[in-house]
């Protein structure tokens, strides 16, 4: 996986967990469904980096 992915991964998830608060403390569910699935997004890039790692060696 490369540094750069890495990093835009990490940020991703970050800023679902921040939206995902954010709907938490607002009652704004929507919010929190949109930050949660961006977590989500941001864990299978990362298991398909590693995926992808694996088969290269």
């Amino acid at each position: 996986m490369s540094v750069t992915n890495k990093i835009k991964n990490k940020i991703q998830q970050l800023i679902g967990k921040a939206k995902a608060k954010v709907g938490e403390i607002t009652g704004n569910r929507s919010l929190q469904v949109h930050g949660k699935s961006q977590q989500a997004r941001a864990d299978i890039k990362r298991i398909a980096e590693k995926a992808k790692d694996v088969f290269k060696t």
